[in-house]
């Protein structure tokens, strides 16, 4: 229980750290979290606005470019802010009450309250000034956000590990991670590509997480190709690899 209580202190301290760090003793750190997923849903807005009479579902542009936006935004803010936190809390880690995960966990509670806020801001304004009433099934958007902060984190775990030993993958992360955002579903929907090309996109998990995050915000869509045990199986499977190769990895994140 002391060693529990131990960490619990230790992660306490560290996510007070990283709040003074991330956004500083002043509130536009916390206005630029808003402003910068507000300024890209209102640029992709007014994109396809010009382009497009209607969006490719519902009749609110603004409503559909969020959900896919925020949606990915929990897998694609957690994997790049969990990443560096073992190294640049590299000096904490001479305290041997300070352990490797701890930092991990910290940046973990910060970035889900993080992007959880901004989400309730965000879309509850657009849902607020919609003229048409919205109903939110609530257990679809829980199920979708908890995958993809899962998903994130396994992936953040392992990538915090080969990042240190392998400078290298580091860059090649970045190249691979980079056109998610393209092919994910934030854009488009799943449901409208032809076979057999529907079945390619539907490999990547994150098309899941928006598709599930979507079925929250519009009860009609039927969500063709969803499929939350293929969602949930890649989610848990990457979440134990990563806890495997961070615990077995612990000495080398200590030293490295």
């Amino acid at each position: 229980m002391s060693y529990l209580s131990t960490h619990v202190r230790v992660v306490g301290a560290l996510l007070v750290r990283e709040m003074a760090t991330r956004f500083g003793s002043k509130p536009g750190g916390y206005i630029w979290a808003l402003l910068d997923p507000a300024s890209h849903i209102l640029l992709m807005t007014f994109i396809f606005r010009a382009i497009a009479r209607a969006p490719a579902l519902g009749t609110s542009f603004a409503l559909f470019f969020a959900t896919g936006y925020i949606a990915f935004q929990f897998y694609q803010a957690m994997t790049s802010y969990l990443n560096s936190a073992v190294r640049a809390n590299k000096a904490l880690l001479s305290y041997p009450n300070v352990a490797p995960i701890d930092t991990i966990v910290a940046r973990f509670v910060l970035q889900v309250c993080t992007t959880t806020l901004v989400a309730f801001i965000v879309l509850g304004t657009i849902v607020a000034t919609m003229r048409v009433d919205t109903y939110l099934h609530w257990p679809a958007i829980l199920e979708a956000i908890s995958m993809a902060c899962l998903f994130g984190l396994g992936v953040a775990m392992i990538n915090a590990v080969l990042f240190l030993k392998y400078p290298l993958y580091e860059q090649v992360f970045s190249i691979v991670n980079r056109p998610l955002f393209l092919i994910s579903g934030v854009f488009f929907l799943p449901d409208s590509i032809p076979a057999p090309y529907r079945d390619l996109v539907l490999i990547n998990p994150l098309v899941h997480v928006i598709m599930g995050f979507r079925k929250g915000f519009y009860p009609e869509y039927r969500a063709i190709g969803l499929d939350m045990t293929y969602l949930y199986g890649i989610a848990f499977l990457t979440l134990f690899a990563g806890m495997l190769v961070f615990t077995l990895s612990r000495k080398t994140l200590r030293n490295e």
